[in-house]
């Protein structure tokens, strides 16, 4: 596997002068789980973006998936292209859309050989609320990552098997930590149900109880509040996942002592099953 490392250097304008550092991290990735997705419909789908000079990855949990040795159930896809580009190189091509309500946040699904594949803009967070977020598109990759709740989840792969890490998503999956992208406050204000997420995906990646950032904690405690804005639905599907992974005993046991239990019905009829 190939490694470099890129530091870029930007510095910000106002009254003061800030100088901001960042790192993207490189390597190659050709495992027999990669090779694997290379079907015909997305061959024919990397084929259409590249005529259109679009950059189009693999981004997010696939990604992560696939540098622990497992092939993704679900594969998502980003890229520079708008939905409205993306859209005129569909149609010119012949190629089927489905399910157009993932538009305004920027989510094409194309039909290629009997597979489905979404594709999501590259995307900005302009305002959040805690559940929902207005977007802007951008072509900038940090800043897509930027926005993306865990450093593991963050990165994104080429198809020539290059992959594209800005935050140490890969040392952490490779220490196996879980750490939010930047200040876990901001992440988990822009989304509370990153608060579950993050209780999921510590016992999906974590060999042992116990070893969470204090920062990230106290993060959680000051902000558990915000699940009580969340759909039962939503939370539901996230705890039914956080009792089937590892440390369930442990989480559950920070969901009471973080204060998160009340917002998320568990003072209810859950409450003893949770317990025991």
């Amino acid at each position: 596997m190939l490694r470099c490392l890129h530091p870029w250097w930007l510095s910000g304008g106002g009254a003061g002068l800030r100088l901001l550092q960042r790192h993207l991290f490189t390597m190659k990735v050709q495992s027999p789980e990669f090779q694997s997705l290379f079907t015909e419909g997305l061959r024919s789908l990397t084929e259409l973006f590249a005529k259109e000079n679009h950059e189009l990855r693999i981004a997010g949990g696939a990604v992560r998936d696939l540098l622990t040795g497992v092939k993704p159930q679900d594969v998502d896809f980003a890229t520079t292209a708008t939905p409205e580009q993306m859209k005129g190189l569909f149609q010119a091509a012949g190629v089927r859309m489905i399910n157009n309500k993932g538009e305004k946040h920027g989510t094409v699904t194309a039909r290629l050989h009997n597979e489905n594949f979404e594709i999501t803009t590259l995307r900005i967070d302009v305002v959040t609320d805690g559940r929902h977020a207005e977007v802007e598109f951008t072509t900038d990759w940090q800043r897509d990552a930027e926005r993306r709740d865990l450093t593991v989840n963050s990165m994104f792969l080429g198809f020539d098997g290059t992959l594209y890490d800005y935050f140490n998503g890969y040392e952490d999956l490779k220490n196996k930590k879980v750490r939010f992208v930047g200040h876990a406050k901001k992440r988990i204000q822009e989304d509370y149900l990153r608060i579950l997420r993050y209780f999921r995906f510590y016992g999906r990646i974590v060999d042992a109880p116990g070893d969470h950032d204090p920062e990230t904690l106290e993060a959680i405690a000051e902000n558990a509040k915000g699940l009580g804005g969340i759909s039962g639905e939503r939370i539901w599907v996230e705890l039914k996942k956080i009792l089937v992974g590892n440390h369930v005993s442990h989480l559950v046991h920070l969901i009471y002592d973080l204060d998160v239990a009340p917002y998320i019905g568990e003072a209810g009829p859950h409450a003893p099953h949770l317990r025991g």
